[in-house]
C-alpha cells in the first residue's frame, strides 16, 4: 500500500482464502476501499475475479513477524481466521494469535480491528459453551483489551450459498424425508444472510474512533433448526419432512451423523452442532445506529434460503465452506520440492497418446471430480470416500465450487487444487485421512497437429511403516483406477474432439 494514496481506507484481511474472508475483499474494494491480505500460502488467492485489485502478503496470524509487516499502514483490521482443528491446543493456538494480531495492530497505530465471532448465548457461563464458541469469545475479549477500538460481530447460523451451515440444512433436508434428530432441532436460532454479514462488515471499517464492544447480528427471523428445516423443504419444493428428535444424539454423536448424511466432515460438522445447545438469539440491534438497514434489510430467512439456492443451481458460488483449509490436512512440502532426495517417493506414472488437441484435452481434466467422477471404477472411489468419511476425513461430497473451472486453492472432493497451469497442469494434493502425503497430477500437452499426449502421475510420501505398506497393499489396483483414469479420460477427450470436428 502506498502513503501517497488517498482513496477509501486501508484495510488488511486475514483468512481471504476463507469462506467470509473471500467475500469480503470484493465487497471492501467495491466500497472504494485498498486491501491487503495476509496468507499463508499466497497462491490460493492467485486466480481470485478480485486478485489483481488487492495485495496479497505470506504470513501466519501465529507469527508476529509477518503480522507486524502486514499491519503496516492499515486503517482497519480484519480478523477472520478460526483454530477450526479439534486438537486440545487450539484455544491456546486462538489464544496466542489474538494477542499477536491487538499487538501488532497496536504497533502499527491501526485505528480499528473488526471480528467476526460466534453469537453468545446470554446468561451461559464459559464453563457449559462449547469449546469453540468459548474460544471465540475470548478472542473477542482480547481483542477488545488490545487498545485498539475493536468491533467485534457476533452472528449465530450464516446462510448463504456454500456456507457450512447452509450446506449442512441442505443436505439434512434434502437427503433425509424421515430424520431422527438430536434434541438441538428444538432450539431457538436467529439465522442471518451472509449479503448482511458482508455489509455489516464492510460498514463497521466506518465506526467512531469511541466505539470498542460488541454488537450482535442476526436478521428478522427466529426459528427453531426444526423451522428452517420445513421452510427449506418448502422453499426447494420438496415434500414436507417429518422430523423426530431424540435425546440420546449428543453433539460428538450429532456431527458424525452429519458428517454421513451431509458434505461437511465431522472436524467442521462437531462446532457447529454443539454452537446449537443453546439458544443463540441477538439481545440488541445497536449496530443499526452506525450502520442503518437499507431498505430491504435485514434479509428474511425465506429470502436468504432462496437467494443461496438460486446461486448453487447457478453453479455461481463465489466461496464454500471448504474454501478454508481442513483441519489437520497437509501443508508442505510439495512434491516438487528438494528436499525430497534420499525420502521415499513412491510414484505411479501413466501417459497415453490422445486423439484430440490440447485444449479438448485441458476441459476434461479440469472437469473432473464432483458430478463428472473420476473416469474409472466409480464404486472404488465411492468406498475409499465412505471409508474416510468413517474415520473422520472429508470424504468425496464435498464436489466443487464451479462445474468446469477450478482455481488454486479449491477443494475437489477429497482432493485440494495445489497448482493449476490452465490448459496444461493440473496438481491435486489429497486431504484424506492417509498415513502420509499424496499428489495427483494431470497434464495435457500438445503431440502433432489435432494430437496430445495426456501425462498423470499419483505420488505418495508414507510416513512410517504404516505408509509402506498402505502404498503396496493398495498398489494391485492401481491398474484398475489409474490405469482406467487416464485411458477414460483420453477416450472422454477424443470424443469431445470428434464432437467439436462436426
Amino acid at each position: 500500500m502506498n502513503d501517497d494514496a488517498t482513496d477509501g481506507l486501508r484495510c488488511l484481511v486475514t483468512g481471504a482464502t476463507g469462506y467470509i474472508g473471500g467475500r469480503l475483499v470484493p465487497e471492501l474494494l467495491a466500497a472504494g476501499h485498498r486491501v491487503r491480505c495476509l496468507a499463508r500460502t499466497p497462491a490460493k488467492l492467485r486466480d481470485h475475479p478480485w486478485a489483481r485489485d488487492a495485495e496479497v502478503v505470506r504470513g501466519d496470524v501465529t507469527d508476529a513477524g509477518s503480522v507486524a509487516e502486514a499491519m503496516r499502514d492499515v486503517d482497519v483490521a480484519y480478523y477472520l481466521v478460526h483454530a477450526l482443528g479439534s486438537g486440545e491446543d487450539f484455544e491456546e493456538t486462538d489464544r496466542r494469535a489474538a494477542r499477536v494480531f491487538g499487538e501488532a495492530a497496536k504497533a502499527a497505530g491501526v485505528r480499528r480491528i473488526v471480528y467476526l465471532g460466534g453469537l453468545v448465548p446470554a446468561g451461559v457461563p464459559d464453563e457449559r459453551l462449547s469449546p469453540h464458541l468459548r474460544s471465540r469469545a475470548e478472542v473477542g475479549r482480547i481483542l477488545l483489551a488490545s487498545g485498539v477500538p475493536t468491533a467485534v460481530l457476533r452472528a449465530a447460523v450464516i446462510i448463504g450459498s456454500g456456507s457450512a451451515s447452509f450446506e449442512m440444512l441442505r443436505y439434512l433436508t434434502e437427503r433425509l424425508p424421515v430424520m431422527v434428530t438430536p434434541s438441538w432441532v428444538h432450539t431457538r436460532i436467529q439465522p442471518i444472510a451472509v449479503r448482511d454479514v458482508l455489509r455489516l462488515l464492510v460498514g463497521a471499517a466506518g465506526l467512531p474512533d469511541d466505539v470498542n464492544r460488541t454488537f450482535d447480528i442476526g436478521g428478522p427471523d427466529v426459528l427453531t433448526y426444526r423451522d428452517m428445516m420445513i421452510r427449506y423443504a418448502r422453499i426447494a419444493g420438496l415434500p414436507r419432512r417429518l422430523i423426530l428428535p431424540v435425546p440420546v444424539l449428543t453433539p460428538g454423536l450429532s456431527s458424525h451423523w452429519v458428517g454421513l448424511v451431509t458434505p461437511v466432515p465431522a472436524s467442521i460438522a462437531r462446532p457447529l452442532t454443539e454452537s446449537l445447545r443453546h439458544e443463540v438469539v441477538c439481545h440488541e440491534h445497536d449496530i443499526t445506529r452506525y450502520v442503518p438497514d437499507p431498505p430491504g434489510h435485514p434479509l428474511g430467512f425465506d429470502q436468504a434460503v432462496r437467494l443461496a439456492l438460486r446461486r448453487v443451481r447457478e453453479a455461481r458460488v463465489i466461496t464454500r465452506w471448504s474454501s478454508a483449509a481442513v483441519p489437520g490436512a497437509p501443508s508442505d512440502p510439495l512434491p516438487t520440492d528438494p528436499d525430497w532426495a534420499g525420502g521415499s517417493l513412491y510414484t505411479d506414472h501413466r501417459e497415453t497418446s490422445v486423439d484430440a488437441p490440447a485444449h479438448e484435452l485441458w476441459r476434461v481434466i479440469e472437469g473432473v471430480g464432483g458430478e463428472h467422477g473420476w473416469y474409472s471404477f466409480p464404486l472404488a472411489w465411492s468406498l475409499r470416500g465412505w471409508l474416510d468419511r468413517l474415520i473422520g476425513g472429508v470424504g468425496l461430497r464435498r464436489g466443487r465450487r464451479d462445474a468446469e473451472r477450478l482455481r488454486a486453492g479449491d477443494s475437489l472432493d477429497f482432493w485440494r487444487v495445489e497448482e493449476i497451469e490452465r490448459g496444461h497442469l493440473l496438481r491435486l494434493r489429497a486431504e484424506m485421512r492417509l498415513p502420509g502425503l499424496a499428489w495427483l497430477e494431470m497434464c495435457a500437452e500438445p503431440d502433432g497437429p489435432g494430437r496430445s499426449r495426456y501425462r498423470q502421475r499419483a505420488l505418495f510420501h508414507p510416513h512410517g511403516l504404516l505408509g509402506h505398506a498402505y502404498w503396496w497393499g493398495v498398489s494391485p489396483f492401481h491398474a484398475v483406477v489409474f490405469g482406467g483414469m487416464a485411458r477414460n479420460i483420453a477416450r472422454a477427450a477424443a470424443r469431445r474432439g470428434s464432437a467439436s470436428a462436426r
